[in-house]
């Protein structure tokens, strides 16, 4: 019977997916299938239907594993199919920009409260990308929590006027105006919030619409919000609220100010929902669970990268994490160029006391950059396709007057140009500058073609004349307006530009920003997002050191969503598990106040592979790398249990070395000081503590791994071979620094493994490893050739160029045992109680006119 209730439904599903229940029902009656039958067939539906949009939706930590009252849209919503309709005429395509859209958001909404439920305070927190559409993702939750009842929205959009107006005009666009009669607004364009004087006006059970405010997260404004609230208590109790605070790990979390008043506002609301939505979640993640806080208890979401964006990861590449083969990792697109550290003074006072009277230097980077962005706008012209607005970046101070110093000098530039567009020798110039950069980029790699100088050079002129220099800071009057027709700039700004606000149609960015944590750096890349018609063209001019602390982040950013959706699989929940946060040697994760409840997380060596990928590029300092490797081998040749020689493969294997020889050479061999996780302090402690505690590593296999091609490299008397090529990733830091990002390969940490490996995985062989060496460590000693050329299709590699040959050194060690000693190397919030801020806010936080 069952095999046979199987067959009916499979054939009449086809018919439940195209009408909705009642005409189905009515289709299957008309050709005779028994009621009881019917109804069984429309439950199979909806549970399947369920299971599949459970299946599409992004992976979330649920506290609880509480039951999902919200399953999707229904035919008699009307918010959120506006919103539909209004991204199928901006072009938005049903497959699979909207689709995923509608999973997100759904998912999104079924992990608050059921409105209708008598008190709850949700506190949640999504996760998502750089300008990557979460103004967007959270309309649709609110479109769709108003459509199942919620009453209050309350958004917190950020501290500057300027993201306020531009979030209250999105909202009144895609939810207002679509459904007027629905609507009643607190807050307008261009006024936040005032006190109204008939709250029952709005919350009275004769008032069926819906209720918008839109505010900035400042002290004054809020506090005018919370007594209204208090003073309408007695019209809130049926009044479910949902609060989205937009950019949420910026003045919510550690502040006096702002953090005890969005406490207060919810406490007003006895049916509430806080979500919050950032890219930069790090101070979110670090809050005490257990302090009557914003933490976010109940629910941890990772958006989806959507389709298109360009990330931290897709600019800059990022490291291998654990488990992955470091080959197939990207480098990134060859789209970063360097400013030299001599051209940081000249674009940037150097001390405060050097901001008075500074005038900027129109360097030759800066001169390239500027440039670059004219032939790109007059390129994207000649395609005629995608965003109509064409802007550039420039953000080297927070200081209004160094903002406003770059305006005439930029501006003689553009006129000097102007005039120059009849003599052959600039073109000749500007035709080398896009041809070189077509080349590092080609326009192929993104489904675009060339543009051919040709015919960029009749739309110069125009380009030019349009081009507007603005300093968009919060003393200026002139503010970059994308309202009123098309729109090309130069944008010379601080703290307005770095966070939130969208720069339409950026292509160049210049930066040379100072910043101190994770969130303020990743914010500041305004670069990050869509690029439409033009994603071959986009250039970032940057500082090498910068470049390095984005692709550390990009690593950052990968392992946290990692850890979201892992423990998610295992169970756990916001409140049992903490998401850890990797440090690194030169950067905060976020600022000092609001890291002061966080705990160092343990991160075992354990199962892990390590080696290194920073180097200095000094005689004297490789010198005495090359000397702890030869006295390493020496002590092998004559203490090892057995040596392999491999001359074909160009690799030594010696077997069973003691683990004192093994922590000799990682006193003597010098790890590069930018590596946190190539502590050898660290390293030599683990070692000694699983020896002792556990029996383990007591043994070491020592492997060299060289190029059978290679000039020989001689380690000890008859034990040589070839050296490898790694070159440098390009615009590392320079001098004496070299980021080769990948040295060991997935074959590597088989080297020891007997048989063919060559077709293993990276998880065969930490298996194998576990079961055949399950005590032994692998120490592979890398000689690597100074100048280490990279192959001609490489363009984001350069050559290594050190003063001496280089020794690389990977780790490998067996998955932990009982006693395996932990290695410090990570933050996380602190859940044992669970029963430095970069820019001074102060005066935002509580000026009215911010």
């Amino acid at each position: 019977m069952t095999d046979e209730f199987d067959d009916m439904y499979e054939t009449f599903k086809a018919l439940l997916d195209a009408f909705p229940p009642a005409e189905s029902v009515k289709r299957l009656e008309q050709l005779g299938i028994d009621t009881d039958v019917i109804q069984r067939i429309r439950e199979r539906h909806e549970q399947e239907t369920i299971r599949i949009k459970e299946l599409e939706e992004p992976h979330a930590v649920v506290l609880g594993n509480r039951e999902t009252w919200y399953t999707g849209p229904q035919a008699k919503d009307k918010c959120w199919p506006a919103i539909v309709d209004l991204l199928r005429k901006d072009g938005w395509p049903q497959d699979p920009a909207i689709r995923a859209l509608d999973d997100s958001s759904t998912r999104v909404v079924s992990l608050l409260n059921h409105p209708k439920e008598k008190a709850f305070s949700t506190r949640g927190l999504v996760v998502g990308y750089v300008q990557s559409g979460k103004t967007t993702n959270f309309t649709s939750v609110m479109a769709k929590a108003a459509d199942r009842g919620y009453k209050l929205f309350i958004v917190l959009a950020g501290i500057h006027n300027g993201l306020r107006r531009q979030t209250q005009a999105r909202l009144v666009q895609q939810l207002v105006e679509r459904n007027p009669a629905m609507w009643s607004q607190l807050t307008g364009l261009e006024k936040d919030f005032t006190p109204q004087e008939n709250p029952a006006s709005y919350f009275g059970k004769n008032n069926k619409t819906h209720v918008l405010c839109v505010v900035k997260k400042n002290a004054a404004v809020l506090r005018k919000l919370s007594g209204w609230l208090e003073k309408a208590s007695d019209y809130l109790e049926d009044c479910p609220a949902l609060i989205i605070d937009d950019e949420a790990d910026q003045a919510t979390v550690a502040t006096k100010s702002i953090n005890p008043l969005i406490l207060k506002i919810m406490s007003c609301l006895p049916r509430s929902a806080y979500v919050g939505y950032t890219a930069s979640p790090f101070a979110n993640l670090l809050i005490d669970p257990s302090a009557k806080d914003l933490y976010p208890k109940d629910f941890v979401v990772n958006l989806p990268k959507p389709e298109g964006h360009f990330g931290t990861e897709v600019l800059f590449g990022r490291y291998a994490l654990d488990g992955e083969d470091p080959e197939q990792v990207d480098d990134g697109y060859d789209m970063i160029r360097s400013i030299p550290e001599a051209d940081v003074p000249c674009v940037r006072p150097e001390t405060r006391a050097d901001v008075e009277g500074f005038q900027p230097v129109i360097t030759e980077t800066l001169c390239e950059a500027v440039e670059y962005f004219w032939l790109v706008t007059a390129a994207r012209r000649v395609r005629g396709t995608g965003n109509a607005h064409s802007t550039m970046l420039i953000h080297t101070s927070v200081n209004t007057a160094v903002h406003n110093s770059f305006k005439r000098p930029l501006e003689h530039l553009r006129d000097r140009c102007a005039s120059s567009l009849s003599d052959a020798g600039f073109l000749a110039r500007m035709r080398d500058r896009w041809e070189q950069e077509a080349d590092r980029v080609p326009a192929e790699d993104f489904g675009e073609t060339k543009v051919p100088f040709e015919k960029l050079v009749p739309e110069l002129p125009g380009v030019l004349d349009s081009c507007r220099v603005i300093m968009d800071n919060s003393s200026s009057e002139d503010r970059l307006d994308y309202e009123n027709g098309p729109v090309v700039a130069i944008a010379v700004g601080g703290n307005t530009l770095s966070r939130g606000l969208t720069l339409e149609g950026l292509s160049v960015s210049y930066f040379v920003r100072a910043v101190s944590a994770y969130d303020t750096l990743l914010q500041m890349g305004r670069w990050f997002g869509f690029r439409n018609g033009y994603a071959d063209l986009p250039r970032i001019w940057m500082t090498e050191e910068l470049a390095e602390w984005f692709r550390h982040l990009a690593t950052v950013e990968t392992e946290m969503r990692r850890d979201i959706d892992i423990y998610m699989t295992e169970d756990e929940t916001p409140l049992t598990f903490a998401v850890r946060l990797r440090t690194h040697p030169a950067l905060r994760v976020t600022a000092a106040a609001k890291m002061r409840d966080a705990v160092t997380a343990a991160s075992s060596y354990g199962g892990k592979r390590v080696q290194t990928h920073y180097f200095h590029t000094n005689r004297d300092w490789l010198g005495g790398n090359i000397r702890a490797a030869r006295t390493l081998v020496t002590t092998c040749v004559n203490h090892a249990v057995k040596m392999e020689r491999r001359p074909e493969s160009g690799r030594y294997v010696f077997r069973g070395v003691p683990h004192d020889v093994v922590t000799d050479f990682l006193s003597r061999y010098k790890f590069h000081e930018r590596s946190p996780e190539n502590d050898a302090d660290l390293i030599i402690d683990y070692i000694r503590k699983r020896v002792s505690a556990a029996g383990s590593l007591g043994r070491w296999n020592v492997a060299i791994v060289g190029n059978p091609k290679g000039d020989a490299f001689i380690f000890s008397h008859g034990v040589a071979v070839g050296r490898n090529v790694r070159a440098r990733l390009a615009g590392t830091p320079a001098p004496d620094f070299a980021d080769i990002k990948t040295l060991m390969s997935r074959r590597d940490a088989a080297v020891d493994l007997v048989g063919d490996t060559s077709k293993l995985t990276e998880q065969d062989i930490m298996e194998r490893r576990r079961v055949e060496l399950p005590n032994t460590g692998l120490l592979v000693l890398y000689p690597i050739d100074k100048v280490s050329l990279p192959s001609s299709s490489k363009k984001t590699r350069a050559a290594l160029d050190a003063e001496e040959h280089v020794i690389g050194v990977g780790l490998v060690f067996p998955e932990p045992r009982d006693g395996d000693s932990a290695v410090e190397k990570y933050i996380s919030a602190n859940l044992s109680n669970v029963r430095i801020e970069d820019e001074d806010y102060s005066s935002l936080l509580d000026s009215e006119d911010a």
